[in-house]
């Protein structure tokens, strides 16, 4: 099973420059209505925008915000910190700046995480590979 999560967007061509810029991700499609971001050869997150309907209807309903209410589009990178400089150079709005998780002790992922938002508002998680944010940070250092 590959995942290809799709979401409704107000200007495809816009958050595609985004995402490519903020996870390194490229083009595979390209285009006003459509386009699918790829890493590796993969599709990992595929950009529709909200008028169009092609042969299926309407993805969803522009109107209805929050976008993605309850659902964070979630990103493990193996370049963390490369990614938090691309952010920062891109001036994205911070949900949660740079934090491990778990904040205290062992256990857990024991890696770093970012949430953000996008230029729709979705809230777009990067995080580095689990045990990799070592077992000393704590919040304030």
């Amino acid at each position: 099973m590959r995942p290809q999560p799709l979401i409704a967007v107000t200007d495809v061509e816009a958050s595609s420059r985004w995402y490519q810029r903020l996870l390194g991700c490229r083009s595979n499609h390209g285009g006003a209505e459509y386009e699918q971001l790829v890493w590796n050869s993969q599709i990992v997150l595929q950009l529709h925008r909200f008028e169009v309907e092609h042969h299926h209807g309407s993805i969803g309903d522009r109107n209805d915000k929050p976008y993605g209410n309850g659902v964070l589009l979630w990103f493990e990178v193996e370049d963390f910190d490369a990614v938090m400089q691309r952010a920062q150079d891109l001036g994205v709005e911070m949900v949660l700046p740079k934090h491990r998780n778990p904040p205290d002790g062992e256990g857990g992922p024991n890696h770093w995480e970012c949430w953000m938002r996008d230029p729709d508002g979705y809230v777009v998680v990067v995080a580095s590979p689990y045990g990799t944010a070592g077992g000393t940070w704590r919040p304030g250092k």
